[in-house]
């Protein structure tokens, strides 16, 4: 039988505030999504609204805020890891507390902090007029068929069935199984298959296909129709109807000996295979510009001004936020009547406008510290990759982790990941997201340290002036790095070749 034993135990726990949690999060959020954070805090917070960042000095004097100001316990863990009934034992080492990021004597200048929007050059969004989309397209092509009845619903869910590239991923069994079920059209497969054939007709060609393969051989069908005696394109639909495996594994070798041809026919046949369309949907553009292209915004701004560099936050259309004065003079003037003098109504009125003023400060604080965790970093990595930045040579990335930048700020790495993950920096060189700056290092062979960048543009050289008629292999790129004076083995070259997206020697071979 179990005995119940009772014992002390002293343990360390961490918990988050609701402060530290609400920095995490604000460190994570990139200048593009800040404005619609502040914008839905002001909706939330009645006693929020926008304002000039210097009236929060008078915040700071009021009398009403909170009894327990930020919590001084360090943090380095997910919001979603915190549980007040925590027991487990955390170690404090390397952490870091929210109030601590940027002490006293090293405040940043305001206008470090922030580059606002020129909006006398702001962009203005032309309206387009909606365009067709390729459904649409595809849908009145069918109007002008011969389709009728149920040919016409099965033809109708066949496009709808279209991937983005105009292909069809799926069997016609499971489409007419679908048709069965769904709409209670007893068809055959066959029927599918028939009416598919019918839309493969239409435009653009190559629609329809089930794989690259049977797209290219309609293509050449439809080109056929037009020159049906020409030899190229008689063979280019010969090698990809039966020796498909061949072409796109790039066997030139075994294709010239099993057709019977020269190198210099085959090269003839590859350049007419390379001039279709491997996504047939592709030619199918709006007139407008795609709507969902991501645009991308800095959050920070680097300028090379007669050879200095000035570091800056981009706030774009962020608004400043301040507390509104007429809730905090509403609070003064309760509190001026005294506690004993007020009804239950003035009461619950002190105790939710206190609240959401001590939320306020808390938000606006949040905001002032992630500018300046943010810059810090920002300068500390500007002055570790100062020879990149002054020359923006790719071969002048120094080797950086995230601890090398952590040990410069005083930071824990989790800020420093947080501050990088999403963030782009704008420089005379270009924009460049944050992650772009931190690579591993590899060491030569007289001991210098060099980025695996410098590596990497020495691979993607010696690939792009290789003799594509007999590419150089990873064993041979990995001698090419060796007589350079780089330790390199044939493996890691491979790596990085895949890193770049760089195809095996083979896949890059041309006639």
């Amino acid at each position: 039988m179990a005995r119940v034993r009772q014992k002390l135990e002293q343990k360390l726990i961490q918990k988050l505030s609701p402060q530290q949690i609400q920095l995490i999060k604000l460190l994570e959020v990139p200048v593009m999504e800040l404005e619609q954070r502040i914008k839905k805090e002001i909706e939330e917070n009645p006693v929020l609204e926008e304002g000039a960042p210097e009236e929060f000095d008078d915040i700071k004097e009021q009398e009403f805020s909170a009894e327990d100001d930020y919590d001084t316990v360090d943090y380095d863990q997910e919001e979603d890891d915190y549980a007040p009934e925590q027991t487990e034992e955390v170690s404090y080492e390397d952490e870091f507390a929210p109030e601590d990021l940027m002490p006293d004597d090293e405040d940043i200048p305001y206008y470090k902090l922030t580059l606002q929007k020129d909006y006398s050059k702001e962009e203005k969004n032309i309206p387009y007029a909606d365009t067709k989309s390729f459904r649409d397209f595809m849908l009145e092509q069918v109007g002008f068929s011969n389709l009728e009845g149920v040919d016409r619903q099965i033809a109708e869910y066949i496009i709808g069935s279209l991937d983005e590239d105009g292909y069809l991923r799926r069997d016609v069994e499971s489409i007419a199984s679908d048709l069965a079920i769904f709409y209670g059209l007893d068809v055959t497969p066959e029927q599918v298959e028939k009416v598919l054939r019918v839309i493969q007709q239409f435009d653009p060609p190559g629609v329809g296909a089930r794989d690259l393969r049977e797209s290219l051989l309609l293509q050449l069908e439809r080109k056929l129709k037009e020159k049906p005696d020409d030899p190229e394109l008689l063979l280019a639909r010969k090698v990809i109807d039966s020796y498909f495996e061949e072409f796109i594994k790039k066997h030139y070798d075994k294709l010239k000996s099993k057709l019977g041809i020269t190198n210099e026919e085959l090269r003839d046949v590859v350049e007419q295979i390379k001039h279709l369309n491997p996504k047939p949907a592709n030619f199918y553009q709006p007139i407008a510009p795609r709507r969902n292209t991501q645009l991308i915004i800095p959050d920070f701004v680097l300028q090379d001004i007669n050879g200095q560099l000035y570091l800056s936050l981009n706030s774009g259309n962020v608004p400043p936020v301040r507390i509104n004065k007429y809730y905090q003079d509403m609070v003064k003037e309760l509190q001026k009547k005294g506690k004993k003098k007020l009804d239950d109504k003035e009461k619950e009125t002190v105790n939710f406008l206190k609240q959401k003023i001590d939320s306020a400060k808390w938000f606006i604080d949040a905001i002032k510290q992630r500018e300046e965790t943010l810059y810090k970093t920002m300068k500390a990595i500007v002055d570790y990759q100062q020879d990149f930045f002054r020359t923006g040579d790719e071969a002048k990335l120094r080797p950086m982790i995230l601890k090398d930048i952590a040990e410069l700020t005083g930071l824990d790495i989790s800020t420093i990941s947080r501050v990088a993950n999403s963030k782009y920096i704008q420089t005379p060189f270009g924009i460049y997201p944050l992650k772009y700056f931190f690579s591993e290092g590899l060491e030569t062979e007289d001991g210098k340290e060099v980025s695996t960048r410098e590596i990497k543009k020495i691979l993607r050289e010696a690939i792009e002036n290789e003799d594509k008629s007999k590419p150089l292999t990873d064993e041979k790129l990995a001698k090419i790095l060796q007589e350079k004076g780089y330790k390199i083995a044939r493996r890691t070259v491979a790596k990085y070749r895949e890193q770049m997206g760089i195809p095996v020697a083979r896949l890059r071979k041309q006639l």
